[in-house]
């Protein structure tokens, strides 16, 4: 399938508005900073709902993530009805208030001292634009992968290019 089939989309902003309710719904994720040749890193994000530009990560300061940078996330939701490939820049997240903010007792597994564990490290990823894919190929797109019958990427579902 080209790039030419998937880009058409009914609106973007319907498939961004999914974007968010399937990552809160599942909030897993695949990170890698962009250029290292190195495998994702399965991750939990920290969401806020009044900060759609951001999303937050624990991890510890000998991740190799830590020191930051360029990054890829890649997402897909519980039902494999939602795909996406996410930019962004990995920075180190200072700001006390964000880091308790999203502390809970998932986050506190992890770290032998707690909270105060001088090995935490919070991370957020300023996010830059997206691909995101929504799979939904309705009764015809059914038909034909049923039948071996050739698809066009517009019989799949939705694709959008958004800015995040």
């Amino acid at each position: 399938m080209s790039d030419a089939d998937m880009n058409k989309t009914s609106d973007p902003e319907e498939v961004r508005k999914e974007f968010w309710e399937s990552l809160a719904d599942s909030p897993f994720v695949m990170l890698a900073l962009d250029n290292d040749r190195k495998h994702s890193i399965p991750m939990r994000a920290q969401l806020d709902k009044d900060a759609n530009s951001a999303i937050w990560f624990y991890t510890s300061r000998d991740n190799r993530l830590a020191r930051g940078g360029p990054a890829m996330m890649q997402f897909v939701a519980k039902g494999h009805d939602l795909f996406a490939c996410v930019s962004g820049n990995l920075t180190e997240e200072t700001r006390e208030e964000i880091i308790d903010k999203h502390w809970n007792k998932a986050a506190e597994s992890w770290y032998e001292e707690g909270r105060q564990d001088p090995s935490l490290l919070m991370l957020r990823m300023d996010l830059g634009d997206a691909e995101i894919w929504e799979a939904d190929p309705g009764v015809v797109g059914i038909f034909k992968m049923m039948t071996g019958i050739t698809m066009k990427g517009d019989e799949m579902g939705d694709h959008a290019k958004v800015a995040l």
